[in-house]
């Protein structure tokens, strides 16, 4: 019997699900071996939601479960619970479901303030009020603060060959352990060990020679551009160079951070002060959480613990 795949996406864009499609042949051959047995994204599989007779959403049993996304409402709790009652092993796929991701920014105001701004943004009058804003959760979570999972594969979205990887093992029975080390431990740039005292807007150009390789740029961060590097999980480019420095552009952190229970913020701003740059030139601290926002990190101005 085929090993059985089960996939939810809750407060999520499709980006992790389009990273497996774009595994090509390969997800092919990978899907020769399993049965899929939800996948709302691509399958017309439905459910319904729970009645008020205390019923428990349900969903078919699975091997391995997959859900990318965060928690911000009480239908994706839901859901995300029927998903561990009916998968043996769950993978958290990328940073919103491992970190919060994006949409944990609203973490940084209550869920009326958030409402309020999304509903009257650009309009003169409020807008029409949600049906149910009570089911609306206090902030965005992470997946892991509601229920335990086996896997966390952080990414935004993860590299496509990164979730076969994950996935070959599970089949095959093994257990997937990942010993991340961090963006600036992959990157190949030229470090100088001199850099500006403050810095530079993310926009801004770095200084390069187009015609020459990554490997004789200069460090971004040496720069005084602020480059998430020295925090964030490697792997977005596999073993090759980042993305974000293939582009010439500073890492924006979207694996969120090397160490589990990791802090992007406070270890930035310590990375920030071993390279002589002063971390009060940031414009907006607050973004140096902009992927990894759950777990408490972002709260409302008050309720800072």
């Amino acid at each position: 019997m085929q090993p059985k795949l089960s996939f939810e996406w809750l407060h999520a864009c499709s980006g992790c699900e389009i990273a497996l499609l774009n595994l090509g042949e390969p997800l092919l051959a990978l899907l020769d071996r399993v049965e899929i047995v939800h996948f709302p994204l691509l399958m017309d599989h439905k459910y319904a939601a729970p009645q008020n007779d205390g019923a428990p959403l349900t969903l078919p049993e699975a091997d391995i479960g997959l859900v990318s996304g965060g928690v911000a409402h009480q239908e994706h709790l839901s859901v995300l619970q029927a998903m561990r009652r009916a998968c043996r092993t769950l993978i958290a796929l990328g940073t919103c479901a491992t970190h919060g991701g994006i949409p944990a920014m609203r973490n940084q105001w209550t869920t009326a303030q958030t409402l309020q701004t999304v509903l009257t943004a650009g309009n003169s009058e409020a807008g029409p009020s949600p049906a149910e804003p009570s089911l609306f959760l206090d902030r965005v979570y992470s997946v892991d603060e509601k229920i335990p999972v086996e896997v966390s594969l952080p990414g935004c979205p993860p590299q496509p060959e990164l979730i076969a990887a994950v996935l070959e093992a599970l089949l095959n029975k093994e257990v997937w352990a990942s010993a991340p080390k961090s963006v600036c431990e992959t990157c190949p740039t030229l470090r100088q060990g001199k850099a500006r005292t403050s810095t530079r807007r993310f926009l801004d150009n770095a200084d390069f020679n187009p015609d020459q390789p990554v490997s004789q740029m200069r460090c971004l961060l040496e720069q005084g551009l602020l480059c998430m590097g020295p925090v964030t999980a490697g792997g977005c480019g596999g073993k090759d160079t980042p993305l974000c420095l293939r582009a010439r552009v500073p890492c924006r952190g979207c694996y969120g951070p090397v160490r589990p229970g990791g802090n992007q913020l406070l270890d930035m701003k310590n990375a920030l002060a071993s390279n002589g740059i002063d971390h009060r030139s940031i414009v907006d601290r607050k973004s140096l959480l902009r992927f990894s926002g759950a777990h408490g990190l972002l709260q409302p101005a008050g309720k800072r613990r």
